[in-house]
């Protein structure tokens, strides 16, 4: 019978009796978590080497001896030699020093484990009898899956005095396209703050007592202020609770990050960023469109089509060589292409308009400068939508368009 425990070797003595390749993974797993190694054998391997090397370990370089067991809180011993190993069990299980026997099946009193780690969680698989190491691997893995995934109950039970808030970007909206760090945190958050675009679907998987809070805004509608969501997610985690404010795309690309991160930081609430896949990139991959292209352009300009276009904008447009990606920039589509136009930018300028894109709504409009403000009329293109400006997003550039409209659109 095995009981698994969690033991911490941070500054302990671990010695590792044997330098072959066996020895050599069992130290970088000794040295991640902690311990203070001391190699006792005649030689060592290449990788043992540079391992005592580069960590400055101590190594006695001869066989091993009795004495050699002084201080150490755990022994792994893997010389190959089956009695060499067995002996070292057993003087270890006389001194009542737990030990690790690779050597000859016996296992030792002590046996590492397959190990998977999700946040804070480690989860550890070991064989109750018997060796299988490729077993207890594929099992670990299977579990490592189903933790990354977000698919295991891995949320705090008990609260702390000080939660921990994290801006998750979850991307343009597929739940698989969300990272794996990111719903791992949505697995064990206590409070998910939302935006109204990304990958909601993902709150149906939360259990139901998870306080999801919905923050999100729409055109000309800001239901909720950021003061307001500032103040939400700093009150929560100052209740000692896991939030994770989750965002569509990527934090720090027109998500207002910068303001959430300074909000807790100026109240001393413990904060970190996730990145997400950005709608200037991933919505126009969507329709077959890449903001960079060798040979068409070799520059990306990415601008708030709810502000005036600047002097830096206008130079963008006017650039052959160069991708001008517009978010949030239907209503102002009209003034923007007439400044554009007035400042000297091609008026056959090829134009594209992907609307909920990654979506079964999505849809493409093409245009070139001068006829894009009546085709996106004609066409009724409303937000969320991503426009592109530039020769990458010229019909047939790379995939052919599905459909041609007389007007002038394409639609994917």
């Amino acid at each position: 019978m095995v009981t698994m425990m969690g033991i911490s070797l941070v500054g302990r003595q671990v010695v590792m009796v044997g330098g072959g390749r066996v020895a050599a993974r069992r130290i970088r797993r000794f040295l991640l978590d902690g311990a203070v190694i001391r190699v006792v054998a005649p030689e060592v391997c290449a990788d043992v080497a540079r391992l005592v090397q580069d960590n400055q370990l101590e190594w006695i370089a001869r066989g091993f001896q009795p004495a050699d067991l002084s201080d150490a809180w755990l022994v792994h011993t893997a010389t190959g030699d089956a009695p060499t190993d067995g002996g070292v069990a057993a003087l270890c299980s006389e001194r009542r020093i737990l030990c690790i026997n690779a050597g000859d099946g016996a296992h030792g009193s002590a046996r590492l484990a397959a190990e998977t780690q999700s946040g804070d969680s480690i989860v550890g698989v070991v064989s109750d009898t018997g060796v299988d190491p490729v077993r207890t691997s594929l099992l670990r893995d299977a579990i490592a899956e189903r933790l990354r995934n977000g698919g295991l109950p891995v949320r705090r039970r008990r609260t702390t005095t000080v939660g921990h808030v994290h801006l998750v970007g979850g991307g343009p909206g597929p739940v698989d396209l969300i990272t794996v760090r990111g719903r791992r945190l949505l697995a064990e958050a206590d409070v998910v703050v939302t935006d109204r675009l990304g990958p909601t679907a993902v709150l149906d998987e939360l259990s139901s007592t998870v306080e999801i809070i919905d923050v999100g805004k729409r055109p000309q509608h800001h239901p909720v202020p950021q003061d307001e969501i500032n103040a939400i997610i700093v009150d929560r985690a100052r209740r000692g609770l896991r939030v994770v404010r989750l965002k569509g795309g990527d934090p720090f690309v027109y998500g207002r990050g910068g303001e959430e991160v300074a909000a807790c930081l100026a109240t001393g609430v413990p904060v970190d960023v996730v990145p997400g896949l950005t709608s200037i990139v991933s919505v126009p991959q969507a329709a077959g469109i890449p903001v960079t292209h060798r040979g068409t352009a070799a520059a990306l300009h990415v601008v708030n089509g709810q502000d005036a276009p600047t002097e830096a904008t206008l130079a963008a447009l006017r650039d052959p060589q160069t991708t001008t990606v517009v978010l949030m920039g239907v209503s102002a589509l009209a003034s923007f292409a007439v400044a554009a136009l007035d400042a000297g930018a091609d008026e056959n300028l090829p134009v594209a308009i992907v609307e909920s894109g990654h979506t079964d709504a999505q849809r493409t409009t093409r245009a070139t400068l001068a006829t894009a403000t009546d085709a996106a009329a004609r066409a009724g293109v409303r937000n969320p939508a991503v426009m592109v400006f530039g020769h990458v997003a010229a019909v047939d550039l790379l995939m052919p368009a599905l459909t041609s409209h007389a007007d002038g659109r394409t639609t994917l």
